[in-house]
């Protein structure tokens, strides 16, 4: 029996040939190529800031019973769907902004 062997047998096929990005990651992309993006100097110890703030963001070590009008917390878990996290930390989220003066509350 004849081997035959294909020129094109150690080419190897690109991944991203076909790939369609939607409106974010096309904006995402933009950027990249207009030069918006920056190299961190010390990769390592930025991990390491990176990770200590989600340990500090994720430990919920409270809990807290809140009363609030039916119709406010319908939208609140409308809003926390079109962002995809769960209206309880949408809700935890707005109270850290606010605690670390990020939201000021207008009357």
């Amino acid at each position: 029996m004849k081997k035959t062997y294909s020129k094109n047998k150690n080419k190897q096929k690109d991944p991203f040939k076909d790939l369609v990005l939607d409106a974010e990651e096309q904006e995402l992309e933009n950027a990249f190529a207009r030069g918006e993006f920056k190299s961190v100097g010390n990769l390592e110890k930025r991990r390491e800031e990176l990770a200590e703030m989600a340990k500090n963001t994720l430990a919920k070590n409270k809990r807290i019973n809140i009363r609030m009008r039916e119709q406010d917390l319908i939208e609140i878990k409308k809003k926390a769907e079109e962002h995809g996290l769960p209206y309880q930390t949408l809700i935890s989220t707005i109270l850290h902004h606010f605690a670390r003066g990020k939201v000021d509350i207008v009357l």
